[in-house]
């Protein structure tokens, strides 16, 4: 897609992220975003998952209590928002905020789209045009053709940012992350993102590890403490769901994606799957262990292509976990 506008310089490698976690209790959202300003992550990630908390209300306080940090959605459903309303508040935030903002769009999950009223018969047709709309609206050009879905042929918004705001694709698929090289800034890659699912990815996406231009962002969870087996343990309960179908696509890159898939047809439930996976496979497929080791795993994901690694904390004390998860940024521990 040409470039319109003002857009960020070729992201700088090497970044790491955390997630604000979907059900911190309100009282600790922004302390917690505070929090990682102050322990020296370069970026906070807020969700939007249907039932919880929106993404843009929580993206715009998070902003405002901190004073550097980069927040990232991730993600915005392109079925849940009409996309003059989404650029409008996306602006509107990159504006008050110049530099500071990255823009996560998707397809949603599809039960939670169905349920919602939203899910198109072509979700990837829907995507692109909402992706392009949204990119050329906040760069304050005119809106393109009316498509199957999107509809804004002509608006103009008056408000825009000096600093547009990437926008990129959270999406498995081949098809999808394809498109992601085509309509977007980048691709967002949900966990389990270890190196061979970000290689494949970027093959996807038509892009060797090496090109300049994209952000990719990978979620993982993470866990870090001096003592291995404690960290590979908080971890174990946030890849209960890796075996199910809705994973494949970062599975079937592992060299023991054949294993894991006859360990999780044997298990009982998802619980006594995740319990008993080895922990050469938990390394894997989080970012775990002492903070030597945490910190090998997130420059290994670095290596494969990633401009952004971002933790995703474990275990029941989200703002105990952040403090042990910013020791892996710090080769001094």
């Amino acid at each position: 897609m040409p470039e319109t506008g003002t857009t960020p310089a070729t992201p700088t490698r090497g970044r790491v992220g955390v997630m604000l976690p979907r059900d911190l209790p309100v009282q600790d959202v922004l302390p917690y975003a505070r929090r990682a300003e102050e322990l020296g992550f370069d970026q906070i990630w807020v969700v939007e998952d249907l039932g919880f908390r929106g993404g843009l209300a929580q993206a715009g306080p998070v902003l405002a209590s901190t004073t550097h940090i980069t927040v990232g959605i991730g993600i915005l459903p392109a079925g849940a928002r009409n996309v003059c309303f989404a650029a409008m508040e996306l602006a509107t935030l990159a504006q008050l905020y110049p530099g500071r903002l990255i823009a996560g769009i998707g397809h949603g999950m599809p039960d939670w789209m169905r349920q919602a009223g939203v899910r198109p018969a072509s979700p990837l047709t829907l995507l692109k045009e909402y992706t392009t709309a949204l990119r050329l609206l906040m760069c304050g050009e005119p809106g393109p053709t009316d498509g199957r879905y999107v509809r804004c042929e002509g608006v103009v918004l008056t408000e825009t940012p000096d600093i547009v705001p990437p926008v990129i694709l959270g999406v498995r698929g081949p098809k999808s992350q394809a498109a992601a090289g085509e309509v977007a800034d980048g691709l967002l890659l949900a966990e389990p993102a270890g190196p061979a699912y970000i290689a494949s990815s970027l093959r996807h996406m038509g892009n060797a590890p090496d090109a300049g231009g994209l952000e990719i962002v990978t979620y993982d969870a993470a866990a870090v403490d001096d003592d291995e087996d404690a960290a590979l343990n908080r971890v174990r309960e946030g890849l209960s769901a890796i075996g199910e179908p809705d994973w494949a696509a970062h599975i079937d890159p592992l060299p023991f994606a054949t294993e894991l898939r006859a360990h999780h047809a044997a298990c009982a439930d998802a619980q006594q799957f995740a319990r008993t996976m080895p922990a050469a496979w938990v390394r894997e497929l989080s970012i775990a262990g002492t903070p030597d080791q945490a910190r090998a795993a997130i420059n290994a994901r670095h290596a494969a292509g990633a401009t952004s690694v971002v933790l995703t904390p474990t275990g029941p004390d989200a703002l105990a976990a952040l403090d042990s998860l910013a020791r892996a940024l710090d080769p001094r521990h």
